[in-house]
């Protein structure tokens, strides 16, 4: 065993202007170690009861985000980490989260636990620089997890975009398809009007028809409503010898449009002039339906893009601001949709009536409210439900989330807020999202609670209501 000499350990930036007989004192009872280049000097779950001191080297820190290692911390001898690591007096660290590498050949002194007591008599001062190092560790690793967590949550946010934008997209292409041939077509089915003399009248009546038709409130029909009135467009056809003309009833009845109608506006024209008539109507009618989809998607893609640019908080200061919070966990949900429809997950809310407006941070709270609601999704099965209630009043803004999934085990509850657990699997989880959402409850002066059984787990959120101070301008 190599022993350590005084002038050793004065090398350690931490040490460096202790009085001898306590760089003795601390020398006599370290444990020395090399490490070459590369080696693993702590692997993730390894017992954290040593102090360490670092004269030489250095130790790059990892931590599993996602499946895969990232360099959180650098322990090595300079003004940052001081030259100290490993467990600290007074930390609450039971075992390591993460991996040490050696970068290069690095030598380590390690001081066991057993001796802290001692050590505080001894040199209280040199405790309390121990703590600050500490302090300025925990700053660090909450600064890196806080990015991390950021750039997870981006990354599902950009997930969660791909798919909602998806096919709405799909469909304006599918649509701007479609709706080419359509007007191709209507070339053609024009001429044919043409050919058998159909009047402008003729084609005004038409018009007027299908523009009341729109007018009209139609409730949605049943399927079996659907196929009653089909079949009855179909014996229509047949008892004015129409049939077998390639005449899709089903465009008729979407839009409201009964044999009888058609019947009302057919002007005493012959049979092969009136069959043209249904043609181009009908052609007419699926040009119709197919700008209401596209109007539709693009309102879709609109409405998206209004979510994402509320959720982030685009164009606006991170200052304590009043904000709708039904407005925002409704948008939330919107960006969770694709999650929510592939396990045809309910949600349920109970808002209390009276909109309210609660000044939060904003851009912090949305990411509250994704995580929270992206771990129920995670937490239920297929057809399983979400309630969300809020209650209103004048000094808090109470939010609670539920789910009916299988609960958190009791072993674990009280564990759940703690930084890097999860009970996800390798790359499904980073362990920061709870722990990051305890953290902004906390900078709102606000309290979190968790409940859970089998069938119900409930996050229940309060927020005080402070004043949001005005500026003068």
């Amino acid at each position: 065993m190599h022993p350590v000499t005084v002038e050793e350990l004065r090398k350690v930036i931490a040490l460096n202007d202790l009085p001898d007989e306590h760089l003795q004192w601390i020398a006599d009872r370290l444990e020395y170690q090399e490490f070459e280049d590369g080696a693993v000097m702590i692997s993730k779950g390894d017992p954290a009861d040593v102090l360490w001191f670092i004269p030489e080297g250095r130790f790059d820190f990892y931590i599993e985000v996602n499946g895969q290692k990232v360099n959180y911390y650098n322990f090595q001898n300079d003004s940052v980490s001081g030259g100290v690591g490993g467990l600290i007096p007074y930390s609450r660290m039971k075992v390591s989260p993460g991996y040490a590498y050696s970068v290069g050949k690095t030598i380590r002194y390690s001081l066991h636990k057993k001796y802290f007591q001692e050590l505080e008599q001894l040199n209280p001062a040199l405790i309390q620089r121990l703590i600050g190092y500490m302090t300025e560790r925990a700053r660090s690793f909450a600064t890196m997890q806080l990015q991390h967590e950021k750039v997870s949550a981006l990354g599902n946010l950009a997930a969660g975009i791909a798919h909602e934008m998806n096919n709405p997209a799909s469909a304006i292409n599918r649509i701007s398809s479609e709706l080419s041939k359509r007007l191709k077509e209507n070339y053609r089915l024009t001429e044919k009007l043409l050919q058998n003399r159909i009047s402008a009248e003729h084609i005004q009546s038409i018009r007027f028809m299908v523009e009341e038709k729109e007018q009209e409130s139609k409730k949605k029909l049943s399927p079996l409503q659907k196929m009653q009135k089909e079949d009855e467009f179909s014996d229509w056809l047949e008892q004015n010898s129409l049939s077998g003309n390639n005449i899709a009833g089903e465009t008729f009845i979407e839009a409201g449009i009964t044999g009888e109608d058609l019947e009302n506006v057919r002007n005493k024209v012959d049979t092969e002039a009136f069959i043209q008539v249904l043609h181009w109507a009908e052609n007419l009618l699926i040009s119709q339906r197919i700008l209401k989809d596209l109007d539709e998607s693009s309102m879709r893609i609109s409405n998206l893009v209004g979510a994402i640019k509320s959720h982030v908080h685009m164009d606006q200061t991170n200052d304590l601001q009043a904000t709708d919070i039904h407005r925002d966990i409704e948008n939330t949900l919107t960006l969770l949709g694709y999650k929510l429809r592939e396990k045809n997950i309910t949600v349920n809310k109970v808002f209390c009536e009276d909109q309210f407006e609660a000044p939060v941070y904003v851009g912090e709270m949305n990411q509250v409210w994704t995580n929270i609601i992206d771990n129920a999704i995670y937490a239920l099965p297929k057809n399983g439900e979400i309630t969300i209630e809020t209650t209103c009043d004048n000094r808090n803004v109470n939010v609670k989330i539920i789910d009916n999934g299988s609960g958190i085990q009791p072993e674990i509850l009280s564990r759940i807020f703690d930084p890097f657990f999860t009970t996800k699997k390798v790359g499904e989880g980073t362990g920061i999202g709870l722990d990051l959402v305890n953290r902004i409850i906390k900078h709102h002066n606000g309290e979190i609670k968790v409940n859970s059984r089998p069938g119900r787990t409930e996050f229940a959120i309060s927020i005080p209501k402070p004043e949001i101070k005005k500026t003068k301008g």
